[in-house]
């Protein structure tokens, strides 16, 4: 670990759920921190995350510990805020295809396995288990039901957390436009902004989403980044039984703090189209597409209707693992890069607050550190 133990002033960069998360722990401890955004609050990747919370299938076992973790913080949460409409832990149900890909009894086995709670159900047990569910919809081979897991607002919960974060004394910098952080030889000294602002720091946090490969890129660092593009389509509220997370072979629901569903998909986010200017183009057919899959999956197959839907860049990087810790030749410069931002928000900034306010590295975050993309010899 580079960076001297608490330090009197740190910058945070990104105002999604890993940069809002930070600051508010790092306030938490009585650092004085500056959060600096683009835009307002959960412009990014966090404002059209499906923000799922779970561990579920296949993953190495430092990340599922991890995500283990992060569901924890939730728990805690959730006893903070019992009432809250944007958090719910009202379980996942999953199902694969039809076809000789289907891993249900295999997937089903490796969770009990690791001791993740899981029930494997046949269609004519799903109602049972989770209402809302149009058990025609599930495959002969059945269905996982994961009643631990549950889903959360991210731009409900970040707007809660930075209340706090202003309570405690935090600034919070909104629509500075893209921030670059200074580096003075091999130790950082602040953050500029677009807009010319410029803040002194001991330590910065580059939090900023799909950004964050090409910023440090500019300290001559590497980050492998796989982002695709990501569609999020929430629909206006209807009366409806559903209260789990539903992961199917065609797509994604949640249902939303209005009364509504989040959907996502794998297919839909291919058919985004992205202009030689950096905009996007989404077919209408697409956004039909997505409310139909999601119509036949759901109990009476009601008919659903857009409210409004997100698009642009899923963060993710090239090894599929979290990024988080100190740049290796840059003191005081940490980064947070990483998919399932959701499930990773609150554990993630306790962590990465701890490891800045004190120059310990966590052993949670061993396995995600940036140094792995360094070239050998370097």
């Amino acid at each position: 670990m580079n960076a001297s133990p608490k330090p009197s002033k740190v910058v945070v960069i990104g105002g999604g759920i890993f940069g809002v998360s930070t600051s508010v722990h790092l306030a938490r401890l009585g650092i004085a921190t500056v959060l600096v955004n683009d835009g307002p609050l959960a412009n990014g990747a966090s404002g059209r995350s499906l923000a799922w919370l779970n561990s579920a299938r296949k993953r190495s076992a430092a990340y599922h510990r991890l995500r283990l973790a992060g569901i924890d913080r939730y728990r805690t949460l959730a006893a903070r805020y019992p009432n809250a409409p944007w958090l719910r832990f009202d379980g996942g149900l999953t199902w694969d295809a039809d076809d000789d890909g289907n891993e249900i009894a295999e997937i089903y086995d490796y969770e009990r396995d690791l001791g993740y709670h899981a029930q494997w159900v046949v269609p004519e047990e799903i109602a049972g288990a989770t209402p809302g569910v149009d058990a025609r919809a599930v495959t002969p081979q059945g269905a996982i039901f994961n009643p631990g897991e549950g889903w959360v607002d991210l731009p409900a919960l970040i707007d809660t957390l930075a209340q706090e974060f202003r309570s405690l004394g935090g600034e919070i910098v909104t629509d500075a436009g893209r921030a670059m952080v200074d580096i003075e030889g091999a130790r950082v000294r602040g953050v500029t902004a677009a807009n010319g602002r410029h803040w002194v720091a001991e330590s910065v946090l580059l939090a900023a989403g799909a950004a964050v490969p090409a910023i440090v890129a500019d300290a001559g660092q590497q980050i492998e980044d796989a982002t695709p593009v990501a569609l999020l389509v929430r629909t206006k509220p209807i009366r409806h039984p559903l209260k789990a997370v539903l992961n199917t072979p065609r797509v994604a629901i949640r249902p939303t703090p209005n009364g509504g569903f989040a959907l996502d998909s794998a297919w839909s986010e291919e058919e985004v189209r992205v202009n030689p200017d950096g905009s996007y183009d989404v077919r209408q057919s697409t956004l039909d597409g997505l409310l139909h899959e999601a119509s036949m999956v759901l109990e009476g197959n009601p008919a659903l209707e857009i409210e409004d839907y997100g698009v642009g860049p899923k963060p993710i990087p090239g090894d599929g693992e979290p990024v988080f810790g100190e740049l290796p030749s840059v003191w005081g410069y940490f980064v947070a890069f990483s998919h399932s931002g959701a499930t990773l928000g609150l554990i993630a900034g306790e962590l990465l607050a701890h490891e800045i306010a004190t120059g310990c590295r966590h052993t949670l975050l061993a396995d995600f550190r940036p140094e792995r993309f360094t070239p050998p010899g370097r």
